[in-house]
Protein backbone atom coordinates (compact mmCIF):
# COMPACT_ATOMS: atom_id res chain seq x y z
CA UNK A 1 0.00 0.00 0.00
CA UNK A 2 1.33 3.57 -0.56
CA UNK A 3 0.41 5.87 1.57
CA UNK A 4 0.36 9.46 1.03
CA UNK A 5 -0.09 12.65 2.71
CA UNK A 6 -1.79 15.49 0.29
CA UNK A 7 -1.76 19.21 0.48
CA UNK A 8 -3.75 22.12 -1.66
CA UNK A 9 -5.45 25.13 0.21
CA UNK A 10 -8.47 24.69 -2.11
CA UNK A 11 -11.05 22.69 -0.41
CA UNK A 12 -12.68 21.14 -3.79
CA UNK A 13 -9.54 20.46 -5.15
CA UNK A 14 -8.48 18.14 -2.38
CA UNK A 15 -10.93 16.82 -2.46
CA UNK A 16 -10.87 15.61 -6.19
CA UNK A 17 -7.50 14.66 -6.05
CA UNK A 18 -7.61 12.73 -2.88
CA UNK A 19 -10.97 10.56 -4.29
CA UNK A 20 -8.90 10.09 -7.59
CA UNK A 21 -5.74 8.89 -5.51
CA UNK A 22 -8.06 6.38 -3.24
CA UNK A 23 -9.73 5.21 -6.30
CA UNK A 24 -6.63 3.06 -6.66
CA UNK A 25 -6.52 0.39 -4.44
CA UNK A 26 -2.65 0.22 -3.82
CA UNK A 27 -2.83 4.16 -2.90
CA UNK A 28 -4.25 4.92 0.38
CA UNK A 29 -4.62 9.28 1.82
CA UNK A 30 -3.33 8.65 4.70
CA UNK A 31 -3.69 12.61 6.03
CA UNK A 32 -4.79 16.15 3.99
CA UNK A 33 -3.67 19.30 4.59
CA UNK A 34 -4.35 23.14 3.40
CA UNK A 35 -1.24 24.56 3.60
CA UNK A 36 2.37 23.95 3.35
CA UNK A 37 3.14 23.71 6.89
CA UNK A 38 0.71 21.41 7.82
CA UNK A 39 2.02 19.21 4.96
CA UNK A 40 5.22 19.11 6.85
CA UNK A 41 3.78 18.14 10.16
CA UNK A 42 1.82 14.93 8.66
CA UNK A 43 4.94 13.65 7.03
CA UNK A 44 6.98 13.70 10.22
CA UNK A 45 4.27 12.43 12.01
CA UNK A 46 2.92 10.03 9.81
CA UNK A 47 5.72 8.81 7.52
CA UNK A 48 4.26 8.31 3.72
CA UNK A 49 5.93 7.20 0.82
CA UNK A 50 4.64 10.17 -0.95
CA UNK A 51 3.45 13.99 -0.22
CA UNK A 52 1.70 15.04 -2.93
CA UNK A 53 2.42 19.28 -2.93
CA UNK A 54 0.60 22.44 -4.58
CA UNK A 55 3.01 24.45 -5.56
CA UNK A 56 1.13 27.48 -4.20
CA UNK A 57 -0.12 27.50 -0.70
CA UNK A 58 -0.47 29.77 2.47
CA UNK A 59 2.17 29.91 5.18
CA UNK A 60 4.73 27.69 3.66
CA UNK A 61 3.88 27.07 0.01
CA UNK A 62 4.59 23.63 -2.00
CA UNK A 63 8.08 24.71 -2.79
CA UNK A 64 9.27 25.49 0.69
CA UNK A 65 7.46 22.09 2.04
CA UNK A 66 9.42 20.22 -0.29
CA UNK A 67 12.62 21.40 0.75
CA UNK A 68 11.78 20.91 4.49
CA UNK A 69 10.64 17.34 3.36
CA UNK A 70 13.86 16.54 1.36
CA UNK A 71 15.86 17.96 4.37
CA UNK A 72 13.72 16.22 7.22
CA UNK A 73 12.72 13.02 5.92
CA UNK A 74 14.10 12.40 2.59
CA UNK A 75 12.72 8.97 2.86
CA UNK A 76 9.85 10.43 2.02
CA UNK A 77 9.19 11.08 -2.10
CA UNK A 78 7.55 14.30 -3.09
CA UNK A 79 5.35 14.70 -6.38
CA UNK A 80 4.73 18.71 -7.33
CA UNK A 81 0.95 18.81 -8.27
CA UNK A 82 -0.05 22.76 -9.62
CA UNK A 83 -2.22 24.25 -12.64
CA UNK A 84 0.90 26.12 -13.84
CA UNK A 85 3.25 25.03 -16.20
CA UNK A 86 5.68 28.09 -15.84
CA UNK A 87 9.48 27.44 -16.41
CA UNK A 88 10.45 28.80 -13.37
CA UNK A 89 8.21 26.60 -11.10
CA UNK A 90 9.85 23.07 -12.83
CA UNK A 91 13.00 24.89 -12.35
CA UNK A 92 12.62 25.82 -8.99
CA UNK A 93 10.42 22.05 -7.87
CA UNK A 94 13.72 20.33 -9.49
CA UNK A 95 16.04 22.81 -7.59
CA UNK A 96 14.48 21.66 -4.15
CA UNK A 97 14.78 17.83 -4.55
CA UNK A 98 11.09 17.16 -6.15
CA UNK A 99 10.74 13.22 -7.54
CA UNK A 100 7.74 14.14 -9.36
CA UNK A 101 6.22 17.04 -11.11
CA UNK A 102 2.66 16.94 -12.64
CA UNK A 103 0.08 19.25 -13.54
CA UNK A 104 -3.35 19.49 -12.63
CA UNK A 105 -4.73 19.63 -16.33
CA UNK A 106 -3.20 16.14 -16.32
CA UNK A 107 -5.23 12.62 -16.47
CA UNK A 108 -6.13 11.44 -13.56
CA UNK A 109 -4.19 8.14 -14.81
CA UNK A 110 -0.96 10.06 -14.96
CA UNK A 111 -1.25 11.02 -11.13
CA UNK A 112 -1.97 7.70 -10.35
CA UNK A 113 1.01 6.35 -12.52
CA UNK A 114 3.05 9.31 -11.30
CA UNK A 115 2.41 8.10 -7.36
CA UNK A 116 3.29 5.03 -8.33
CA UNK A 117 6.66 5.56 -9.95
CA UNK A 118 7.80 7.44 -7.63
CA UNK A 119 6.82 5.21 -5.34
CA UNK A 120 8.68 2.54 -6.88
CA UNK A 121 11.56 4.95 -6.87
CA UNK A 122 11.66 6.29 -10.18
CA UNK A 123 11.31 9.95 -11.18
CA UNK A 124 8.05 11.35 -12.96
CA UNK A 125 7.28 14.32 -14.82
CA UNK A 126 4.39 14.60 -16.69
CA UNK A 127 4.81 14.55 -20.54
CA UNK A 128 4.49 18.55 -21.25
CA UNK A 129 6.80 19.50 -18.75
CA UNK A 130 9.26 16.98 -19.65
CA UNK A 131 9.68 18.16 -23.02
CA UNK A 132 9.85 21.62 -21.26
CA UNK A 133 12.94 20.28 -19.68
CA UNK A 134 14.79 18.72 -21.84
CA UNK A 135 14.06 21.50 -24.17
CA UNK A 136 15.98 23.51 -21.78
CA UNK A 137 18.70 21.41 -21.53
CA UNK A 138 22.35 22.00 -23.07
CA UNK A 139 23.22 19.52 -25.42
CA UNK A 140 26.14 17.02 -24.36
CA UNK A 141 27.26 19.54 -21.69
CA UNK A 142 31.01 19.17 -21.10
CA UNK A 143 30.40 19.44 -16.93
CA UNK A 144 28.11 16.52 -17.07
CA UNK A 145 30.22 14.37 -18.89
CA UNK A 146 32.93 15.08 -16.72
CA UNK A 147 30.74 14.32 -13.67
CA UNK A 148 30.02 11.21 -15.50
CA UNK A 149 33.31 9.58 -16.00
CA UNK A 150 33.92 9.68 -12.15
CA UNK A 151 31.44 6.55 -11.90
CA UNK A 152 31.90 2.97 -13.20
CA UNK A 153 30.79 1.56 -16.47
CA UNK A 154 28.10 -0.19 -14.25
CA UNK A 155 27.24 2.91 -12.37
CA UNK A 156 26.96 4.75 -16.15
CA UNK A 157 24.99 2.21 -17.42
CA UNK A 158 22.06 2.36 -14.51
CA UNK A 159 22.41 6.30 -14.48
CA UNK A 160 21.49 6.08 -18.99
CA UNK A 161 18.47 3.58 -17.24
CA UNK A 162 17.77 6.33 -14.96
CA UNK A 163 17.64 8.92 -17.26
CA UNK A 164 15.09 6.76 -19.13
CA UNK A 165 12.41 6.79 -16.73
CA UNK A 166 13.08 3.37 -15.64
CA UNK A 167 12.35 1.64 -12.08
CA UNK A 168 14.58 -0.02 -9.94
CA UNK A 169 12.53 -2.85 -11.18
CA UNK A 170 12.95 -2.50 -14.41
CA UNK A 171 16.49 -1.60 -13.98
CA UNK A 172 17.03 -4.37 -12.85
CA UNK A 173 15.38 -7.15 -15.42
CA UNK A 174 16.65 -4.75 -18.32
CA UNK A 175 20.74 -5.79 -16.60
CA UNK A 176 19.74 -9.11 -15.00
CA UNK A 177 20.45 -8.21 -11.57
CA UNK A 178 18.98 -8.09 -8.46
CA UNK A 179 16.87 -4.88 -7.05
CA UNK A 180 18.47 -4.46 -4.37
CA UNK A 181 22.15 -3.83 -6.34
CA UNK A 182 20.40 -1.44 -8.42
CA UNK A 183 19.31 0.46 -5.35
CA UNK A 184 23.20 0.59 -4.11
CA UNK A 185 23.76 1.88 -7.41
CA UNK A 186 21.51 4.72 -7.38
CA UNK A 187 22.72 5.89 -4.14
CA UNK A 188 26.43 5.44 -5.58
CA UNK A 189 25.42 7.38 -8.18
CA UNK A 190 23.76 10.08 -6.83
CA UNK A 191 26.39 10.60 -3.68
CA UNK A 192 28.98 10.69 -6.81
CA UNK A 193 26.90 13.62 -8.80
CA UNK A 194 26.27 15.55 -5.95
CA UNK A 195 22.81 15.33 -6.66
CA UNK A 196 19.64 14.92 -4.44
CA UNK A 197 17.40 12.43 -6.15
CA UNK A 198 16.80 10.74 -9.49
CA UNK A 199 15.37 13.29 -11.69
CA UNK A 200 18.24 15.41 -10.78
CA UNK A 201 20.74 12.50 -11.93
CA UNK A 202 18.23 11.95 -14.81
CA UNK A 203 18.77 15.10 -16.12
CA UNK A 204 22.70 15.18 -15.82
CA UNK A 205 22.21 11.65 -17.93
CA UNK A 206 20.46 13.51 -20.22
CA UNK A 207 22.77 16.44 -20.06
CA UNK A 208 25.70 13.90 -20.49
CA UNK A 209 23.99 12.47 -23.85
CA UNK A 210 23.40 9.45 -22.07
CA UNK A 211 19.84 9.44 -23.43
CA UNK A 212 18.40 10.20 -26.67
CA UNK A 213 16.12 13.79 -27.06
CA UNK A 214 12.46 13.57 -26.27
CA UNK A 215 10.13 13.91 -29.73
Amino acid sequence: MIRVVLADDETMIRAGIAAILSSDAGIEVVAQADDGRQAVDHVLSTRPDIAVLDIQMPVLDGLAAAEEIWRLRPQTGVVMLTTFGEDEYIERALAVGANGFLLKTGDPDELIAGIKAVADGAAFLSPKVAKRVIDQLPRKSVGARAKVTTLTPKETEVLALVGSGLSNADIAATLFIVEGTVKAHVTAILGRLGVRNRVQAAILAYEAGLVQSLD
